[in-house]
Parts: structure tokens; sequence; C-alpha cells
């Protein structure tokens, strides 16, 4: 008998301190688990919102992204479960001058911090209703993250400062402009 998911995971965080390798775990599709991340961030197993942000945390280190579908894996289970828009939501965003540029660094609603760079998958995709294009954020291996209201306002105050003269904002990091969206 296969042991239950939650020691696994217990284990594979004692083994992966951080996030565990699951890019090279291929086991075979287990089935459904009645987990669903909601478009605000939540994460509900059952219907009932999960609490416990350790949890939350450990469950979203064992997140994959295969197409339009995510998994949660293990070596010796994979079990689909339901997103809504995107798993992550940026929730907060700093600024640091770095030698000639500034960096910018986003935290996620799961404690992910992610710089932007050049190579950070950042793009413009409609949310809400009605729609408005809101910028999206590779977290990591092609989970992404909504940024939400508030650090997008933070984003945009910046823009202002750093002086766009276009019909476009834009925000910079690691010497890189950033599309915000359209001033009109």
């Amino acid at each position: 008998m296969a042991e239950p998911l939650f020691q696994q995971l217990q284990k594979l965080q004692a083994e992966f301190p951080g996030v565990p390798p699951v890019e090279r775990w291929n086991p075979e599709l287990c089935g459904d688990m009645d987990m669903v991340i909601k478009s605000d961030g939540r994460w509900l197993h059952e219907g009932t919102e999960i609490r416990r942000q350790p949890l939350v945390k450990l469950f979203a280190s064992i997140l994959k992204r295969e197409g339009d579908e995510y998994f949660l894996v293990t070596p010796a289970e994979k079990l689909r479960i339901t997103v809504e828009d995107v798993p992550f939501v940026v929730t907060q965003v700093a600024r640091a001058p770095k030698e000639s540029h500034q960096q910018l660094l986003f935290t996620t609603s799961v404690g992910d911090v992610v710089e932007l760079k050049e190579d950070r998958q950042w793009l413009l995709r409609d949310f809400g209703a009605p729609p408005q294009p809101i910028p999206y954020l590779e977290v990591r291996a092609g989970l992404q993250a909504r940024v939400s209201r508030d650090v997008f306002y933070q984003l945009v105050d910046w823009a202002l400062e750093e002086g766009s003269y276009t019909d476009k904002l834009f925000v910079q990091s690691e010497g890189q402009d950033f599309l915000l969206g359209s001033c009109n």
C-alpha cells in the first residue's frame, strides 16, 4: 500500500529544502484531487480553504504545470488539481538600485521571491470584469503569478516617477523595460 500523500510530502520537504525538482518527476497520473486554487490566490481542499500557510507552501512546492493542466507531483504520485487563473498572486514588490540600474523583486502569496529580469516571462493578459490588461510574471517552470492591484499601482507610480513620455507605461528592472499598459 502506498504511503499517504502528506507523509510523502514531509519526506520530500526534508530531502529537498526549497523547491523540489518536480520538473524531473514524471509518475503516472493517479487521478484528480478535489483541490482548487482560486483566482484570488486561496487554496481550497474539498471546498474548505486551507488556512495553514506552511501547508499551502508545501503543496505549492510540488505544483507542476503541463500544458493547461496543473498537478501535485511526488516521485511516486501525480494528482490533477483545478487552477482558476494562475496558481500565485504577487502580493509585494521591492526595488533596489543595482549597479547602474534598478532591480525589482516580487513576492508571491506563497513566499516565492522572483527577480524581474530579461529571461523571466512578463506578459499582459486580460483579467476581471470588465477585462483589463494585467501583468503576469513567471515564477518558475511555467508557473505564473498575477500581479495584485496594490502591486500594480505601486509599479504605475514608479513608472510615472521614471518619466514615461509615450502613451505607454513601462517599469524597468535589470536594465530592461517591461510594459505595464497604455495611458489611454
